[in-house]
């Protein structure tokens, strides 16, 4: 079994200002982390799911997790 933590099938380049790379290595480094690529990944991961998204798998259908169904008409759904 392949682990998914090894299986990269996207680059994605960001560029961040002085500040945020700062807090962006603190975070790293308190949490002990092996890499900045690693500290962006769990940190995409909790900002997803404090919003209510779940980490998909791979394979997975947009309708498996009804995104725009849960909108509300606040959030940009309907009605807005």
């Amino acid at each position: 079994m392949i682990d998914n933590e090894q299986v990269r099938g996207e680059r994605l380049q960001i560029m961040l200002t002085p500040e945020e790379l700062t807090a962006l290595d603190d975070f790293r480094f308190k949490q002990r982390m092996p890499s900045r690529a690693s500290a962006v990944r769990e940190l995409l991961k909790r900002g997803l799911a404090a919003h209510g998204f779940k980490i998909g798998k791979s394979g997975s259908k947009s309708s498996d997790y009804g995104v725009i169904a849960a909108r509300s008409p606040q959030a940009g759904g309907e009605g807005a």
